[in-house]
């Protein structure tokens, strides 16, 4: 079957000009191109349409999946099947973030006593530096790379340290909700969080920090995660994130 970019396009959830994009960059090109100047896609684009958004799934630059599809070796079918080993281990720790939600919900509700450990279980916070690219790559590349290569030198006992200060920092957060996200104690919070990035993974700026903060809410993931420690914990840290990059904006 052929088709064109609109039906491609709608088949595949993305937009035309992002086809268009991709062919310019030649990551996606179509199998031939009419008279009429339109492209047609065949089968073959169409699963390299696939694997490009798998591999955008897990965080790959255009760049990056385009040296993966381009590799003399690339096998489609072991390709698939690693997508499949990470969406599972992905599908895992939502879960139990899921898990996490309900626990913390029947908690409050006095039907499920929970400790502060348990709390943060399917809390990530290696997993938080991979959502954390789409702030990242806004300022420089470079700190992803950076953080990658800090995270698979620390010990696993450093790993468990590193998440339980990143949780306490947030916990704390969440204690300090009466008081506002522009508070005195709650921008310390924040300080506080971009000094424990910085110590942690890469130099973290106020800039960033700003970036950060809309993922708290927008995203799904973060959101979830928040609102096991309390429900407005994704607004008020959005708020206190923002309100911290405009007023060290430059510093």
């Amino acid at each position: 079957m052929t088709y064109t970019v609109k039906q491609l396009a709608k088949l595949a959830g993305v937009s035309t000009r992002t086809l268009h994009y991709y062919d310019q960059i030649e990551l996606l090109k179509p199998s031939e191109v009419g008279a009429n100047g339109y492209r047609h896609y065949r089968q073959d684009e169409v699963y390299r349409l696939q694997q490009i958004l798998f591999y955008k799934e897990l965080g790959l630059e255009l760049k990056e999946i385009k040296q993966v599809l381009d590799q003399p070796d690339f096998n489609l079918i072991r390709s698939l099947e690693a997508h499949k080993a990470a969406l599972e281990k992905e599908a895992g720790r939502l879960l139990t973030l899921l898990d996490t939600v309900e626990n913390t919900i029947n908690h409050l509700k006095g039907a499920h006593p929970m400790s502060d450990k348990e709390l943060f279980a399917g809390w990530s916070e290696e997993k938080q530096v991979e959502y954390e690219k789409e702030a990242m790559q806004l300022y420089d590349p470079e700190k992803v790379r950076q953080s990658s290569r800090r995270w698979k030198n620390y010990t696993q006992e450093e790993k468990d340290a590193i998440k339980q200060q990143g949780g306490d920092i947030f916990q704390k957060m969440a204690e300090l909700i009466p008081q506002g996200p522009t508070s005195e104690a709650a921008q310390a919070q924040v300080k506080a969080y971009q000094d424990y990035v910085t110590a942690n993974f890469y130099d973290c700026t106020p800039e960033i920090i700003g970036g950060l903060g809309p993922m708290y809410v927008e995203d799904p993931r973060f959101k979830a995660t928040f609102d096991a420690i309390h429900p407005d914990l994704a607004e008020f840290a959005r708020d206190a994130f923002t309100h911290y990059a405009q007023t060290h904006a430059g510093k």
